[in-house]
């Protein structure tokens, strides 16, 4: 599944967006050859990987990133750029963890906002955050769920910030006639993920992290001295970190590699449309996501085109496949977009857990993971690297909160975990239409 997961993803990342803008540096981080000694050896420079990295020099420890490809080349590089309060499914860990503990996870989900705004601050990350986000309802039946998960944020969750929107003051803030309702957020917002993820690189590295491109992690050794195999070489440690998205490749045990599975998401970006036609579109400037089980999101980008994600799917489908489907959804949403060109299309793989709720563990007392971000990654892949550097650190009240939270596998090994993905996604898309 490693390979295959690799082709797809490579295969998606082609013609996108984020690529075409960022630049990254000139020389990519050194191939890992020969045997190395650090503290910690972090699987992963993706958001959570660079987020470990960063805490763990913030304590003092050497650190050590392996990456198979290149900082950002997974989901960091390529998804929606929501940054975002909450979780994907608030209800799961209000049920598990108790009135208490999902104010705790939720004051963590805000600190996780806050985290990305002060490291852009800090280092100077130059990558477009807007602040700003709405969640609107395409149907009548789905307007009183949105009301009731506002009024649960405010009341229960511990969060006062969101503002109701009637259907008038939706299309305001959004102009589309297919919106009826929406829940204003201003503290969450949206950014270029891979230049923020290619900024939290540079910062590691500036910090004293020692990075390494096109090294995959093919074996843990595990013990009171954990050693990190790659095919040239070796990271002897005392702690070890998987920060691997959908594709933790082997490193760790299958049951846990069966918590999660790969769902593809795809994104297009239009021709640039001007500042005033772009404004138009969305006033606010917020991003926007329905409530839908299969939903849509979009934002503007900062040289104003509209980005438009979504169309969930399990088999990895070329973005060229899916761009037509995603740009009649588009301008169902925006008829006014009619006739516009998509310069660009993408997409990536999403670590979903069946609950849909994160999931950070260990291995061993020495061997931490954090997977299952489910869609809600960009801020709380921050706070992730800082419940589990603490924990190495031995402040373990926030990593033990999120350690309570149960999962179950997905059904079937690899080969079966795909039908059974489709089977029930199928399920899913008939439901959405009654």
């Amino acid at each position: 599944m490693k390979l295959d997961l690799d082709a797809q993803a490579d295969v998606l990342a082609r013609h996108s967006y984020y690529e075409a803008t960022a630049t990254r540096p000139a020389d990519d981080d050194p191939v890992l050859e020969g045997a190395l000694e650090a503290d910690v050896c972090v699987i992963g420079a993706g958001f959570a990987g660079l987020s470990v990295a960063l805490e763990c020099r913030a304590r003092g420890l050497s650190v050590v990133v392996l990456d198979a490809h290149r900082p950002g080349w997974g989901a960091s590089g390529r998804n929606g750029g929501q940054t975002l309060v909450g979780f994907a499914k608030d209800e799961v860990l209000e049920k598990q963890l108790g009135a208490q503990g999902i104010r705790a996870a939720w004051a963590l989900s805000i600190e996780g906002v806050a985290l990305v705004k002060e490291r852009i601050a800090r280092y100077g990350i130059d990558c477009d955050f807007t602040s700003g986000y709405m969640t609107v309802a395409t149907r009548p039946k789905r307007v009183p769920d949105l009301r009731a998960w506002m009024e649960a944020a405010q009341k229960r969750w511990g969060y006062d910030k969101l503002e109701w929107q009637d259907t008038d003051a939706t299309r305001a803030r959004v102009n589309s006639q297919a919106y009826l309702a929406g829940v204003y957020d201003p503290v969450s917002g949206h950014l270029h993920p891979l230049k923020y993820c290619l900024g939290l690189a540079a910062a590691a590295r500036e910090e004293g992290a020692q990075l390494f491109g096109h090294s995959r992690a093919v074996e843990v050794v595990r013990g009171a001295k954990p050693v990190v195999k790659t095919a040239r070489g070796e990271v002897r440690c005392r702690f070890v970190v998987s920060c691997c998205n959908a594709a933790p490749g082997g490193v760790l045990p299958a049951s846990i590699e069966a918590r999660i599975a790969p769902i593809a998401s795809y994104i297009i970006a239009t021709e640039p449309l001007g500042r005033a036609r772009a404004d138009a579109l969305i006033p606010s400037r917020a991003a926007i996501c329905d409530n839908n089980f299969f939903l849509d999101y979009f934002r503007l980008s900062a040289d104003h085109r509209l980005l438009f994600g979504g169309r969930a799917d399990s088999t990895g489908a070329a973005p060229a496949q899916l761009a037509e489907a995603m740009k009649t959804r588009m301008t169902g949403v925006f008829p006014q977009l009619e006739g516009v060109q998509v310069e660009y299309a993408w997409g990536g793989f999403v670590d979903v857990t069946r609950n849909r709720a994160p999931d950070f563990g260990a291995v061993d007392p020495n061997y931490f993971y954090v997977q299952g971000f489910s869609g809600h990654g960009v801020a709380l892949t921050g706070i992730a690297g800082r419940v589990v550097a603490q924990a190495i650190a031995g402040e373990r009240a926030s990593y033990d909160l999120f350690s309570q939270v149960r999962h179950a596998r997905f059904p079937g090994g690899p080969a079966w975990r795909r039908p059974a993905l489709e089977i029930g996604m199928m399920y899913h898309r008939v439901m959405e239409m009654f």
